[in-house]
């Protein structure tokens, strides 16, 4: 493999060498990607492929090409966080909780070939196993934010939970499939409430993907009205009557809660997203800079050439 090229002989962004330092320039834009997505969505996307190995590797392909991609684009400083264990402390918290059980085999098992060439081509990766891609994306965006010399955060990720870390115009998401990007207006558009009362809203709509139903009756224009108004669950009156809200069936969403009202918190718990999980002291660790000496054994290996030893 020649050192101009990559996964299955494309070449790499040919300015990677030149790229000057944003750093210096006070103008810094940080991607945060969620690897877990992208690795199931390029795994229902490609045909099946294996490496020298025999191991399924199509998706792993696909990512490293689409990350490759955005440093083509203009990317250049880049966190990717992965769902090492698919499980999470949330697991503790509610039974019914998202689990790997399911999930193929053959998918679950380019978690690690995926973290091991993302490395390889220089990337920083967060492989998480306590916590979750998201926490990590939630922290990485708090932590990038906190730096005066970063201009725009970008989470790109289409999950409803990253609404929540949406600041302003500063820190958007950004759902790269559907080349769509929203900041704090486009989040309130989408579901009604500002990016602070997202996990209120999940909680009472519930999150089918996560694995907890929310509560009986309360939907996406309920939970809107109600939450627009008083922001949070704690703040929601437990009289009906005065919440002076067009939302239907004001009555029985008020009972509902109120029998409730611990396990909406619960589902909250569940739907916020942590801040503090140390990933980077500095912006500049993200900076791309290249693949790494060790990429091309890797690259060829994943490409399904026979590596020897020199």
């Amino acid at each position: 493999m020649m050192s101009g090229q990559w996964v299955v002989g494309c070449p790499l962004p040919a300015a990677w060498p030149l790229i000057p330092d944003p750093c210096s320039l006070y103008s810094v834009q940080v991607h945060l990607v969620d690897g877990t997505y992208e690795l199931f969505r390029h795994y229902f996307a490609r045909p099946s492929e294996h490496d020298v190995d025999g191991r399924e590797v199509a998706a792993v392909r696909g990512v490293v090409a689409s990350m490759f991609g955005m440093v083509t684009d203009g990317a250049t400083h880049l966190g990717i966080a992965t769902d090492h264990v698919i499980e999470s402390f949330r697991n503790g918290l509610w039974r019914g909780y998202k689990t790997s059980a399911g999930v193929p085999k053959d998918l679950l098992s380019q978690f690690p070939i995926l973290e091991e060439t993302l490395v390889a081509a220089g990337f920083v990766v967060w492989p998480m196993v306590e916590f979750e891609a998201d926490d990590a994306l939630a922290s990485g965006a708090a932590a990038a934010a906190a730096d005066p010399r970063v201009e725009r955060v970008i989470i790109c990720t289409p999950d409803k939970d990253l609404a929540q870390s949406v600041r302003g115009t500063r820190v958007v998401q950004l759902d790269r499939r559907a080349r769509t990007t929203r900041d704090e207006a486009g989040i309130v558009e989408k579901f009604g409430v500002p990016p602070a009362s997202i996990p209120d809203y999940l909680a009472l709509v519930g999150d089918s993907a996560d694995g907890y139903p929310g509560l009986q009756g309360w939907g996406a224009k309920s939970a809107a009205a109600v939450l627009a108004r008083f922001k949070h669950i704690e703040s929601i009156p437990d009289d009906w009557q005065v919440w002076s809200v067009n939302a239907r069936n004001a009555a029985g969403l008020s009972r509902t809660l109120n029998e409730n009202r611990d396990l909406a918190l619960l589902f909250r718990t569940l739907a916020t997203l942590r801040i503090d999980v140390p990933l980077f002291t500095s912006v500049d660790a993200l900076k791309w800079n290249g693949p790494t000496p060790a990429f091309e054994a890797v690259a060829a290996k994943l490409e399904g050439k026979i590596v020897r030893p020199n």
